[in-house]
Formats: structure tokens, sequence, C-alpha cells
């Protein structure tokens, strides 16, 4: 009963699944491989994506203000602490947003707590997003409102290229350009965004779907979410009033999962199965995935929504973003070996 622009947005959302499973197009990872084996193509593949979505985007967007929204958000001292622990969250669960759904539809455990904490999460910062949002704080500034259209575009593709430039330099030598998996796994996710603007009318998200899964368990629990301004903003609570299948980000979410599990299934070598944590883990990823989903929702977005769909459609904020989350994510790798530690570290069994 959804109609086919429902339909639509699940195919674009499966298309999603199977090229970053398929194709092992992560974002947590590569951010992970630059500070950790100076190992740059994975995030050279996402400077690429983003450039093509951002070459196309632009002049949509100033040719269809009307029908078509940008991810812009501003600036402020709760969002760049929220994409800050963001940053070192993600590490720490092995996965951002879509990594999270990822992981989860490819039958990780460990993916499928931090899912569910992350629902969890988010739907707590939506309560909690007013608050945040009356910190310090700038209004809302885009690369087109501050250079124009044609040099707000001009002055993103620049900065990506010098941060390109920068992770080339950065980079061991033999892992800077990346291979034509990623090649192709960052075309098709540019499609993909892109096709996901025009039929959504808005630029690909995660964190918003995953609010609004826990916010229905919340009012299916008898919780009154009348009285939160964010659930009583008339937009959220029209979807919180009708089906997820309304919703655009919750139909890309479990068109995203449906892919994941696609090629999870249809994968000859599944590869070694993960380790079993020990119980204080899993509970630390479940708590993990608890701030990843706060923070998310703090900052306006997590790798997809506030860096990539930020940045591609002229959101200062995207670059802000990208800043507070990567030194989060430098922390987050320092505190990784603590919180995921193997059972058999404990019981002296081999690993």
């Amino acid at each position: 009963m959804a109609g086919p622009r429902a339909g639509l947005l699940v195919a674009i959302g499966i298309g999603f699944g199977l090229v970053l499973e398929g194709l092992r197009f992560g974002f947590a990872g590569p951010w992970r491989l630059i500070v950790a084996e100076r190992d740059g193509r994975g995030l050279l593949a996402q400077f690429l994506a983003i450039a093509l979505v951002a070459s196309v985007a632009f002049p949509l967007l100033a040719a269809h203000g009307g029908e078509l929204s940008p991810a812009h958000a501003p600036v402020g001292l709760g969002m760049i602490l929220g994409a800050f622990v963001f940053g070192a969250a993600m590490q720490l669960v092995m996965g951002c947003g879509s990594g999270t759904l990822i992981n989860a539809g490819s039958g990780n455990l460990v993916g499928l707590i931090a899912l569910l904490g992350f629902i969890g999460g988010s739907f707590a910062g939506s309560l909690h997003l007013g608050w945040w949002t009356g910190l310090a704080s700038l209004p809302v500034l885009s690369m087109q409102g501050v250079f124009g259209a044609n040099g707000g575009l001009f002055a993103t593709l620049a900065g990506l290229a010098a941060l390109a430039a920068l992770v080339i330099w950065r980079a061991a030598p033999g892992k800077r350009l990346p291979p034509a998996r990623l090649w192709w796994a960052a075309t098709l996710i540019a499609a993909l965004a892109l096709a996901n603007l025009v039929v959504a009318g808005q630029p690909w998200g995660i964190v918003y779907g995953l609010g609004l899964w826990g916010a229905k368990i919340a009012q299916a629990g008898g919780a009154d979410l009348a009285v939160s301004g964010f659930w009583a903003n008339p937009g959220n609570a029209e979807r919180l009033d009708a089906s997820i299948l309304t919703d655009v980000t919750s139909l890309t979410n479990i068109g995203l999962l449906l892919g994941a599990f696609a090629v999870m299934r249809w994968r000859s070598d599944p590869g070694a199965p993960a380790r079993a944590l020990t119980a204080r883990s899993y509970a630390l990823v479940l708590l993990a995935g608890l701030v990843l989903g706060y923070s998310a929702r703090m900052a306006f977005g997590c790798n997809v929504g506030a860096f990539f769909s930020g940045i591609s459609t002229g959101s200062l904020h995207g670059w802000v973003w990208l800043a507070a989350a990567f030194a989060g994510s430098t922390l987050g790798l320092k505190l990784r070996p603590l919180v995921l530690r193997p059972a058999a570290q404990l019981t002296g069994a081999p690993a």
C-alpha cells in the first residue's frame, strides 16, 4: 500500500547493501586503516564517491530547490561533541550507521547487538536534541550560500582533492591508489545516492530511520511522545503515526539489511566465523551502540547522513563533522583492544 516509490527506495537500499557488503566498501574501516596501517585506498574511494555525487547534486539542487532538499545542518558545540563521540564509538562497534546495518544483515552478532543499541540511542538522542541544539551554535551555512552554486561546487571538489592529496602523502607505498573493486564501488554508491536524492527528494541517510524505529517501539510500550519537542513536530508526528513503509530513510535501511543478507547467503566463502567475545565485551558493545546512536542524533547524522551526504550537497557542517569524528575515531582505535576482548583471552583457550 506504500506505492511504487516505496518499492524503488527499498530497491535502492538493496543496491547499497549489495555494493557495501559485496564490494567491501565501508566507512569506518578505511578510517582505521589510514591510521593503523597507512592504507589510504578506502578513504580515497570515499572521497571519489562524494565528488561524483557533488558534481551532479549541486546542479540538481540549484535547478530543483523546491523539490529536492540538501543535508544541511548547523554547526554547534553539541554537534561537534556528538561527532567526536560518534567517531570513537564507531571503532568500538566496528561500524558506523551503515556499517552497523551491514554487519547485522550479514549475521554478525556484534553488529546485531550494536544495531539494537543504535536504535535505542538514536531515539534517546531525539528526546534531548533540543537541549543540545540550544548550546552555542552557528546558523546553517552552506557552500552554496558562501560561494554561490558554481563556486560552492568548485570549493567542495577542491577540498576533496586537497584531502585526497594528504591521504596519498600519508599512505604507504602500494597502499595509495584504490583497486578496481573500490573504483567500481565508489561509482555505484554515487549512482545509488543520486537515485536516492531524486526518488526520496532528500539525500541518503541512516540515523532518522533508526530513531523512528526506536520511537515506534517506545510508543507501542505506552510512552507518550506528544510531550517530546522532537516527536511533537508535525512532520515527525506524522511519520510516527504512519507505517515505516512511508518513511524514506526506513525504506533504504530495510533494503540495506536485505542486500547485506543476500550477499552473505550467496557468498561461497563467508570467511572464518567471528570469535566469541566475553559477556562484558558484548555488554560494552551494546553500550557503545547506544552511544553511537545518541551521538549521531546530536551530530545531525553519521558517516552517511553528515559526512557523505552533507559534504556532497554543500553543507559546511559535513566538513566540521569529518574533522571532529576523525579525531574521535583515532581515540576509539586506542580504546578498541580494551573493549573487544575475545573470550579466549580470559579462559586461556587458543584464540
